[in-house]
This record gives structure tokens, sequence and C-alpha cells, in this order.
């Protein structure tokens, strides 16, 4: 009786990602293609905040310049680099006057880096666009016309899209590429669509595009000055003056590759959980819905199978896994993610509710997490 009550629950907990995914990939829609004579209407300010990151910095903004937009601007804010970061950017400036590298000013003790360099970039920046992409991201030559073409389509104020997320060790295959199946697996995006409530916020801090009206209006990254998920604070900022927030698939518009090994995979995740999942309100219902609705159905199958159950039971047991493993794979088919990853899916659940977790015990102790020589 006990196994078939855990298969009925985990039947029910597999279905709301199942469900959501089934239904949001018809409103998550890659930004349109335009013609050529459209990219003529805005100048658009890239904003790169850029601390240590002088593996990175040279390709992303290569990959900006690259782009065919006529009126465009690339503003690098160095937030107190410790390597050649702001040399490699220098170079460049002498090489294209469409570059310019801003220093940040000291950090305010109220504010964290990220939000403060956003901050210092927007506050210089003339574009009638602002957008924000992180130094590990990668735009495709047609992808700021076709962002600025997604914004004047859907009348939003600001946009954001999860890039392709490339991945090579192990860990980065179990957790990296979640982020898509909790957003799309858990966010009702007719909600986000047809409503302007702050609860269907969401977005990625790889890439957010915003109207330098609207931005202005809200106060942009000051209003959330001392968050570490500006992927999620954002749009709420924006959504509670009443403005339009949209998201769009940018899998062929930028890739990125967030993390390199297992450290940075755990520490990177865990550095602003506390603001979404792993907040003390919601750790125990994610906890619960990611556990019994992704872990629990492939462990019951086999409990099933080895105990001899009822066929009943088997056979919601085997309904619910077939849920778990044709979602997640059709995510990996959708967004090019690693098969291993997919088939492993139960395994990325488990390490990521373990961070969530870990990052709420260590907030509750007082013991905050350093992310490039800050906590």
């Amino acid at each position: 009786m006990t196994l078939e009550i855990l298969a009925i629950v985990s039947c029910v907990l597999a279905s709301v990602p199942a469900i959501n995914v089934a239904v949001n990939l018809l409103f998550y829609r890659p930004a349109p293609r335009v013609a050529r004579h459209k990219k003529e209407m805005s100048r658009v300010s890239v904003l790169i905040p850029a601390r240590d990151e002088e593996s990175n910095i040279h390709h992303a903004a290569g990959r900006v310049l690259s782009n065919g937009f006529s009126d465009l601007e690339l503003i690098v804010i160095d937030d107190h680099s410790s390597d050649r970061t702001a040399e490699l950017v220098t170079e460049l400036t002498d090489q294209d006057p469409r570059v310019r590298l801003l220093s940040a000013p000291s950090l305010p003790d109220d504010w964290g880096g990220k939000p403060h360099s956003c901050f210092t970039g927007a506050a210089d920046a003339a574009g009638d666009y602002l957008l924000f992409i992180d130094a590990d991201v990668a735009l495709e030559p047609d992808a700021i016309e076709r962002l600025v073409a997604f914004m004047d389509k859907t009348h939003s104020d600001l946009a954001s899209g999860i890039p392709r997320q490339v991945t090579a060790t192990l860990t980065e295959k179990l957790a990296v590429p979640l982020i898509h199946f909790v957003l799309l697996g858990f966010l009702p995006m007719m909600g986000m669509r047809w409503t302007r409530w702050p609860a269907f916020s969401a977005g990625c801090g790889q890439l957010l595009i915003a109207r330098r009206r609207a931005y202005e209006e809200t106060g942009g990254h000051r209003t959330i000055k001392a968050s570490r998920h500006d992927g999620l604070q954002l749009p709420r900022a924006f959504r509670r003056q009443g403005l339009k927030t949209e998201l769009f698939d940018a899998t062929n518009l930028a890739s990125c590759r967030m993390y390199h090994d297992a450290q940075e995979v755990w520490s990177g995740f865990a550095k602003n959980a506390t603001e979404a999942m792993a907040s003390p309100s919601a750790i125990i219902p994610w906890t619960l819905l990611l556990i019994g609705g992704q872990v629990l159905p492939p462990l019951l199958l086999l409990a099933t199978w080895l105990t001899n159950a009822a066929s009943s039971t088997m056979a919601l047991a085997a309904t619910a896994t077939a849920m778990v493993y044709f979602t997640r794979m059709v995510l990996v088919w959708r967004f090019e993610q690693s098969i291993l990853g997919g088939l492993l899916h139960p395994l990325g659940i488990l390490l990521i509710v373990a961070v969530q977790w870990f990052a709420l015990v260590r907030e509750s102790l007082g013991r905050p997490l350093a992310w490039k020589g800050r906590t």
C-alpha cells in the first residue's frame, strides 16, 4: 500500500513539469529573423560587467563587435580586476571606436558587485536599448538586430533568454542544463505573458535587454543593488512598476560556458540560491517537487520490480518515470544539451537540491559564500 501511495504522489509531481514544458515550449520561441534594413532603427549599448575576466573578455567583445548593427556601442565596466581584463579592453578601444572601458567606482557597502557595475555602465550609455551580457557570453552575428526586433514586435520593456549552455565536465552536464528545466518546468509562461504579476518574473542574468526609458523609470539595477540574482530580480522590479517583461529562446542567439569545474558549479549555483529556490519559504516545496517528482519515480520503478509489487503500482511508477525522462530528453533535444546529463537527470536533481540546502544553511549561519574575492 505504501508503494502504491508513493507511486501516485510521484506521478502527480512528475506531471507538473511535464505539462508545463509541453505548454511553455509553445510560448518560448526564438527572436525573429528580420530584414537587414530594420537594424537602422535604434541605438544599442552593450554593457559587459567584468571582474577578472581576462580569459573571456576578448572573445566576448569580439563577438559583440561582429554584429552588423549600425548604431552600436560596447561598454566594458571593469570591476577592480586583479588580472589583465582592463589592459585587454584598452587594446580594443585603440582598435575600434565603438568600444569604451569604464572603471567601476569603489563598491558601496550596500551594493553587490554586478548590479553596481551594470548601473555604472547604464548611466554612461547612450543607447535606446541597454543589452546586459556576462563576460562569458558569445553573441551570434545577427543577435543584436534580432533582439531589437523582438522588443519591437512584443512591445516589451525588458526581455531575457537563456543562451545555449556549453558544458564539458560531468558536473556541468548534470547541473547547468537544469536552468532550462526549472524555468520551463515550473513557470507558467501564460501567467508571465498575460499578467504583470511579479510572481511570474523570470529571466537569465547572462542576457538581458531593456528599453532605456523603462530602465530609468524603474531605477534599474539600483532597485536590486544588493541582489546576486539579477536574472530574477530585475524582471521582478520591472513588473512591480506595471511594465512588460518577456522571455525568448536564445539558443541560436548566444552561447555561454558558465563554469569549468565542480567547485565553480557548486559555488556558482550556491551564491544566489537563497534569492530563489533556497529561500526559507521556498526550499521545502521545491525539495518535495524535485525529489518527489524527478528522483522518486525511477527508484519506485526499481522497488516495484524487486518486490514484485502489484501491476497497477508498477504501471504508475513506470508512467511517472516515463514523464521524467521524456520531459528531460525533449529539453536535451530542443536546447542542444548533453545526452549524458539527460540520462543522469535524477543525479543532477540531487546535486541541485543539495546546493540549495547548503546555501541556506550557510546563509542562516551568517557565512556567505565568496565569489571572485568577495563575499
